[in-house]
């Protein structure tokens, strides 16, 4: 099959609380993690996408591949597996204030591994889409983003530095390995490039990407916008309003890929990008709001003076 955007990655079972954590607690189920929020930002947007992935064969791991295919991603490229699936728990206050706990050593996407990639024919996609998030899981899925980065395909990469996840030498290393393959990197600023390039300014961390090997470079910068690089001068974009910050990222970086993948340059894929991250915040967890392309197209129009 022939996609226009595979994203590799985890999807994690999603237990929520709109109250404090204690015994007796109700609980609300979803799914999420930055490959399932990318995956379905680019389906939106309106690319044919794949997520592959490893998912247990139980019960949740139905479910987790039911959630998938109603977001619009094909699901063949789901691999089902002995295991269990990952899991976080979030507690998010009336403040917007959140707190996550993760579970997911040794899960089933955690096995993801070259072979994976070279089974799916990563290559004949238009862009393959892969997060620092992915590369943590574990050596094996670490070398299926490898894998990807030099299919043959355009390469995205999202650094997306967890500390619980990994350090940040080990992130730096998987950053400097990979920008050189990638079309487009997509650092946030200033905590992550701090941590992994040693610079907070945007200008200077679209040198440091370029000076990686990176062809282009999106800077997200929460409520200072985004910078772009692709070579040539292009502006810097107004960050939208931001209210409860989960996934927004991911919906970025997925309506990026997705639209690069179908013809966009980089400046106009990011301003959708922008946009669907915007309305994706209306909404609890990573994929409680997916916005259309039309409703993306409506926003960012009204925006920007004609």
């Amino acid at each position: 099959m022939s996609y226009d955007v595979v994203v590799l990655g985890e999807v994690l079972i999603e237990l929520s609380s709109t109250s404090p954590w204690r015994r007796g607690s109700a609980l609300t189920l979803g799914f999420s993690g930055d490959a399932l929020n990318s995956a379905a930002a680019a389906a939106a947007a309106g690319a044919r996408v794949a997520l592959l992935t490893r998912v247990a064969e139980d019960e949740l791991g139905d479910q987790l591949v039911a959630r998938i295919a109603e977001l619009g991603v094909d699901t063949a490229q789901v691999r089902r597996t002995s295991g269990e699936n990952g899991v976080y728990f979030v507690h998010a206050d009336p403040d917007g204030a959140r707190e996550f706990v993760y579970v997911r050593r040794g899960s089933a996407a955690s096995s993801l591994s070259a072979e994976d990639v070279r089974d799916a024919a990563v290559g004949n996609a238009g862009v393959v889409l892969a997060s620092g998030v992915t590369c943590a899981l574990s050596s094996s899925a670490a070398g299926a983003v490898r894998a990807a980065a030099t299919s043959g395909a355009r390469f995205v990469y999202d650094p997306n530095f967890r500390p619980r996840l990994t350090s940040r030498v080990e992130a730096a290393d998987q950053l400097r390995a990979l920008a050189p393959h990638a079309e487009l990197v997509t650092p946030s600023c200033a905590a992550e490039s701090s941590a992994l390039l040693g610079v907070d300014d945007p200008r200077q961390v679209v040198t440091a990407c370029r000076q990686l090997g990176a062809r282009s470079v999106a800077v997200t910068c929460g409520a200072d916008g985004v910078w772009l690089s692709d070579g040539s001068h292009l502006p810097s974009l107004p960050a939208p309003r931001l209210v409860d910050q989960t996934g927004a990222g991911d919906v970025f970086v997925g309506t990026v890929a997705a639209r690069l993948a179908l013809g966009d340059d980089l400046l106009a894929a990011a301003r959708l990008g922008t946009a669907a991250a915007s309305l994706s915040l209306a909404g609890a967890g990573g994929t409680g709001v997916v916005p259309s392309l039309a409703e993306t197209r409506a926003h960012l129009a009204a925006a920007v003076p004609a």
